[in-house]
């Protein structure tokens, strides 16, 4: 497996995580409200009931984020190559190893650390398109494009 597909791996299991987390507090709470509803009444009941309907809400909110983010990495092949910067690519500019995906937590594998980050993002966003040798400027920071995977 190459080092690119660990990177992609490792995002994707990460997601998945995230996914069955949610999956299981949605569940929970749900139990929880059918429970309660069973023996309670009164305002506090109603109370206690649309605070766990608030609640659910978020967490549908936060299952669709994580699932539109899966659905993005599901797309990518890493094994695929390419001369420019796409989505999927693996870009390492002034020594940072950036991930064009998703914005994702900082990794490490294989004792480096990687970023994955949205091409929405204005970082993502210079460097979509680009090719090996691009510089550019962020907030002041120049940046040059060393490889591209």
């Amino acid at each position: 497996m190459t080092f690119k597909q660990k990177i992609h791996t490792h995002y994707l299991q990460l997601v998945q995580d995230r996914i069955d987390v949610f999956k299981d507090m949605i569940v929970a709470l749900t139990e929880d409200s059918k429970n309660d509803a069973k023996g309670s009444a009164g305002d506090k009941h109603e109370t206690a009931l649309s605070m766990m309907h608030i609640e659910q809400e978020k967490l549908n909110r936060k299952l669709r984020e994580v699932l539109d983010q899966k659905t993005v990495l599901d797309k990518i092949d890493p094994a695929a190559i390419a001369n420019t910067i796409i989505v999927g690519s693996l870009v390492k500019a002034n020594g940072i190893y950036l991930y064009l995906s998703v914005a994702l937590p900082k990794i490490n594998i294989e004792g480096i650390n990687i970023i994955a980050l949205s091409p929405q993002s204005p970082l993502g966003n210079k460097l979509m398109g680009n090719q090996e040798g691009f510089t550019f400027e962020i907030n002041g920071t120049k940046y040059l494009v060393e490889e591209i995977r």
